[in-house]
């Protein structure tokens, strides 16, 4: 299964896109207005601590997805449970994923099409590219990116000609102090959607180049947070910090807000094939990710099966999770996120960096490079 390869620079570009995601969609940092930037800037650089940590375990361990890696570092009666709630968690994350862009697309542009069409037809198409195997969903990520970089570069110059563009909106900084930033950005500015990066560890061992791989997963996280750095300012200078702390499609309200010489409108169908390509980078991430945890888990020879099953999980999945879009944020922002992520993104990533350090030190238990 690790004969496929994906090479850097295309790693590089799911990763990008992957950070970029959901996020996109759902507009970080309402709880602070207009200093949601902060709030983005202070997940980010947390984020990429916990890059450090998840690129050092892979360095111990070459060659190994998180899956492989934790039977050596924890034993393997330890580890079968563990990799079962990554499995769950990708499983899930990618069920949510699907979820968000369903109702993207029931809210805006198909109000009369039930969502499991939606997010039925997304997965068969998310399934069939993920079948090709990671070349492809690489390849995917190579011709997309690209495109939808230079859109978000296209939307952002758009919006300067808006006549409420008001930089101004982001001030006062800070106005409710550091505190109330700093309350709201810990742990949740780092769990979503930085700490979502763990999912690299199942994309390592298919690197051509396995030495560039922090030099990667810091770039990618590093310019994916800025770029979502960038958007909120130009979101919260566009429609507000009311506004944008209460809409739930911040991107695409102000864009439609564009209007160039009342000829050129309706930059909405943009937006959402954005929004599509980058629920396609998180959603794939997750899938993927998933189906070779399980085939390793259960020592299966291919993942089609695999993905094939996960397919007609994650889109009931996807709606049994909530009724609505507002209980579905609700479950994701205040039970999700700082629990489960806190504890699968960040304390368990660092114990088991601090057990595999200790088991380094004492010389045993690492294979062989």
């Amino acid at each position: 299964m690790n004969k496929e390869q994906i090479s850097g620079l295309q790693l590089f570009y799911l990763m990008a896109g992957y950070v970029l995601g959901t996020a996109l969609i759902l507009g970080l940092g309402a709880d602070v207005k207009q200093d949601a930037w902060i709030f983005i800037i202070i997940g980010m650089l947390s984020g990429l601590i916990l890059m450090v940590v998840y690129t050092q375990l892979s360095s111990y361990y070459p060659g190994d997805t998180l899956g492989q890696m934790l039977p050596k570092i924890i034993g393997k009666f330890l580890s079968y449970p563990v990799i079962l709630l990554y499995i769950a968690h990708f499983t899930y994350s990618a069920a949510r994923g699907s979820r968000e862009l369903g109702d993207l697309i029931v809210t805006t542009i198909l109000p009369d099409t039930p969502i499991f069409i939606i997010i039925g037809s997304f997965m068969v198409l998310m399934i069939y590219c993920l079948r090709g195997g990671v070349e492809t969903l690489g390849r995917m990520a190579e011709i997309i990116f690209p495109i939808y970089f230079f859109s978000l570069m296209l939307i952002w110059l758009l919006l300067l000609s808006v006549e409420p563009f008001d930089i101004k909106n982001l001030y006062p900084v800070f106005g409710n102090g550091v505190t109330p930033v700093l309350k709201h950005a810990v742990p949740a500015a780092i769990n979503f959607p930085f700490g979502e990066t763990i999912v690299i560890l199942m994309f390592f061992p298919f690197l051509n180049n396995k030495q560039k791989s922090r030099k990667i997963g810091l770039s990618s996280l590093l310019i994916g947070g800025i770029l979502l750095t960038i958007n909120s300012i130009m979101m919260i200078a566009v429609l507000g910090p009311e506004i944008y702390s209460r809409d739930l499609f911040t991107l695409l309200a102000a864009t439609q807000m564009v209007s160039v010489a009342d000829f050129l409108e309706r930059f909405d169908a943009l937006v959402i094939l954005m929004m599509i390509a980058g629920v396609f980078f998180k959603v794939g991430g997750f899938t993927f990710g998933a189906s070779v945890a399980i085939s390793q888990l259960f020592k299966l020879k291919q993942t089609r099966s695999v993905m094939l099953a996960l397919g007609l999980i994650i889109t009931p999945l996807s709606l049994l999770s909530a009724s609505s879009y507002v209980e579905h944020l609700e479950i994701g922002f205040r039970l999700y996120v700082p629990y489960v992520h806190t504890f699968l993104q960040i304390i368990l990533p660092i114990l088991l960096l601090g057990i595999a350090l200790i088991r380094k030190k004492l010389g045993h238990g690492y294979p062989q490079k």
